[in-house]
C-alpha cells in the first residue's frame, strides 16, 4: 500500500544526539547504524536523511528535502528562502542559543569591530560575517575556514568569527570576544512548495507541536499532594502554576488533591515549605510533553 512520506533532514554530528533525544521525547524512535545517513524511524510517514547542518537549508530550499532542522545561522548563510515552521530552543550541551562571535587574541590591539578594517578573518559563515561587517562600514578579508578555526589566531589571521555555546573553547585558546554577530537556535523549516501541500503542511505542524511540547517539558515537573481543606489557601499561596492548580475533593473527607505543573528548579525549595504548611503525600513526577 502506497504511503505518503515527508522527507526530513536532521543534523549529523555535534547536534545529532540531542536531536534524536528530542524526537524520542516527542514520541519518535530513531535508530541509525554506524556511518549510515538514512536512519529508521517508527513513523512510516517520515523519511529521515542525516547530513551536515550547514547543508540542510540549501537542500530544503532546492526541494531535495521537504523540510529540515538546522540553525538560523546556517539558514542565513545559505540565504535559503524557506518557511520557518518552528523555533526549537535546544543545543548540544545546554538550552541556550549558540552565538556567532568575533574573537581576537587576548593580547591583540583590536578592541572593536571598527578595528577590523583591512584585517584577515577566518570563519565558516562567510556571507553572514561579511554582511555584519558591511553593516558597520568595515571592509576586511573574510576567508572560509575548513576547521580548527580557534587556533588560527593570531598566527594566520587577525580574528575569527566562530560559533560558541559556552565560550569555553575560546577561553582555552586565549581568545576574547569583541562582538556578537547573531544568536542562533535550531529551526524546523520547510520548502515553500512542500509547505503548500496540505498533507505535508499538516504533518509538519503536527511535528512542530510535539517537538515544542517536548522542549517545554524539559525544565518542568508535575507535583501532586493531598491538603487538608483548612490549609488549602495557605498551600495555594505557595504554588506557582502554568495557569491554575487542579483541585479535586477527596471522597468522604475534608481533604483535597492538588496538582500543579511548575519549573523543576523551584521544587527543591518548595516541597519542604509545602510540607510545613500542611501538604502530605507529595509526589513529584517528570513530564514528557507540555502542550499549551
Amino acid at each position: 500500500m502506497f504511503c505518503l512520506k515527508l522527507r526530513l533532514g536532521l543534523p549529523k554530528g555535534s547536534l545529532q544526539e540531542a536531536t534524536f533525544q528530542l524526537f524520542k521525547r516527542a514520541g519518535f524512535n530513531i535508530a541509525v547504524r554506524s556511518r549510515s545517513y538514512f536512519p529508521s524511524v517508527d513513523d512510516p510517514e517520515l523519511e529521515i536523511v542525516l547530513m551536515r547542518a550547514q547543508e540542510i537549508p540549501r537542500y530544503v530550499y532546492e526541494g531535495v528535502l521537504d523540510a529540515g532542522i538546522s540553525g538560523l545561522d546556517w539558514i542565513m548563510e545559505n540565504e535559503a528562502d524557506v518557511v520557518e515552521v518552528a523555533e526549537l530552543v535546544y543545543s548540544k550541551q545546554t538550552t541556550n542559543p549558540i552565538r556567532l562571535v568575533l574573537a581576537v587574541a587576548n593580547d591583540s590591539d583590536i578592541q572593536t569591530v571598527a578595528d577590523l578594517q583591512n584585517k584577515r578573518i577566518a570563519t565558516e559563515l562567510v556571507r553572514v560575517t561579511k554582511k555584519f561587517l558591511a553593516s558597520h562600514g568595515v571592509e576586511a578579508f573574510v576567508e572560509y575556514s575548513y576547521g580548527a578555526t580557534e587556533v588560527k589566531v593570531p598566527h594566520l589571521v587577525d580574528a575569527i568569527a566562530d560559533l560558541t555555546e559556552t565560550g569555553s573553547s575560546l577561553k582555552a585558546n586565549n581568545l576574547r570576544v569583541i562582538a556578537t554577530i547573531l544568536q542562533s537556535t535550531p529551526r524546523l523549516h520547510a520548502n515553500k512548495k512542500a509547505w503548500e501541500d496540505p498533507w505535508k503542511r499538516e504533518k509538519l505542524e503536527n511535528l512542530a507541536v510535539l517537538l515544542q511540547g517536548a522542549l517545554r517539558a524539559d525544565a518542568k515537573v508535575g507535583l501532586k499532594m493531598n491538603v487538608p481543606r483548612e490549609k488549602l489557601d495557605d498551600v495555594l499561596a505557595l504554588l506557582p502554576a502554568m495557569k491554575h492548580p487542579t483541585i479535586s475533593q477527596l471522597v468522604n473527607c475534608d481533604w483535597c488533591a492538588v496538582e500543579v505543573i511548575m519549573d523543576e528548579k523551584k521544587v527543591r525549595d518548595l516541597i519542604p515549605a509545602l510540607k510545613r504548611t500542611g501538604a502530605e503525600d507529595i509526589i513529584e513526577y517528570p513530564l514528557t510533553k507540555v502542550i499549551p
